[in-house]
């Protein structure tokens, strides 16, 4: 049974990053025509609705009641909310190959507050995997070609998106009185709520609030991509995300963040005919390796 634990969990984590992998093609395309904040709004508002419709036929069941929210909301606090906040705000105030090394340490600090706060010392196959993957990451992201942007304001909302994952991780892994259906469905509800009012005064900033309301049904590449990610990110990747946490665990799961890397190198290279050179399949290797690594049987002496 322990076996099938984490093989299951093992499955779950491989599943997530690639779902968040392919949603780079549709994040690309969309925010081509909307902002980051329209994308999020849309894309929050469609997964909890179909999350509700779902709890509602009884195909999925979510059952809160006596139960306490403040550890639910401590997890959909830290993501998406924070999370999500802090990647969109940094990414556009850096290059791309600066928020990638920022967003690739997030394996190594999910292994930091887990050690701190769920008081798990990770095993030194772990430690070197995650490593390992940390470096593939940073080649692969060096070889598209390193800038620099120097903005303070940048690096501050990413470290703070990196550090607001780790979080969410450690606390998912506490949150064992609730399913993961539960958490999946509250983490949605917050985010749709935040991002929501965040989409509409940024529209009503901009003067864009008919356009916000039109957007879904105007662009069709807007639509695709809300689809995907409302579902496939929001609902399906989430979902994967907790399971794999509750079955294997912080450090084994975090461990497979870089595969999402890898496959929008690959996704990138095939549906949007980007570069896709030597350097990155040597880093793309190096990621499976460490990802390997970290999850291998070897235990410490």
């Amino acid at each position: 049974m322990k076996q099938n634990k984490i093989i299951l969990g093992s499955l779950c984590a491989l599943g997530c990053e690639t779902l968040f992998g392919l949603s780079y093609i549709f994040t690309k395309t969309a925010t081509q025509n909307a902002s980051p904040f329209a994308l999020l709004g849309w894309r929050f508002l469609v997964a909890v609705v179909i999350m509700s419709i779902c709890v509602a036929m009884g195909l999925v069941k979510v059952n809160l009641k006596g139960k306490s929210l403040r550890p639910l909301l401590l997890v959909a606090l830290f993501s998406p909310c924070i999370y999500f906040i802090g990647e969109t705000i940094g990414i556009s105030h850096t290059t791309a190959s600066e928020s990638g090394v920022f967003l690739a340490c997030i394996p190594v600090a999910s292994l930091i507050a887990s050690t701190l706060i769920l008081k798990k010392r990770p095993s030194i196959m772990q430690v070197v995997g995650i490593l390992i993957t940390l470096a593939g990451v940073m080649l692969t992201i060096f070889a598209v070609g390193a800038s620099s942007s120097l903005s303070i304001v940048g690096y501050l909302f990413l470290f703070v998106a990196v550090v607001s994952y780790a979080l969410y991780s450690v606390f998912v892994e506490k949150a064992t009185a609730y399913t993961e259906t539960e958490i999946t469905f509250v983490m949605l509800v917050v985010g749709a709520i935040v991002f929501g009012l965040l989409a509409v005064c940024d529209a009503v900033l901009n003067g864009t609030v008919i356009e916000l309301i039109r957007l879904p049904f105007k662009e069709n590449s807007f639509a695709i991509a809300v689809l995907y990610q409302g579902i496939g990110c929001s609902i399906l990747a989430f979902f994967l995300s907790n399971v794999a946490i509750a079955k294997i665990g912080v450090n084994k799961t975090s461990s497979f963040i870089g595969v999402a890397t890898v496959v929008s190198i690959i996704a990138g290279a095939l549906l949007l005919k980007e570069e896709f050179s030597t350097y990155q399949i040597v880093g793309a290797i190096v990621i499976i390796i460490g990802v390997y690594t970290a999850n291998s049987k070897v235990k410490n002496k």
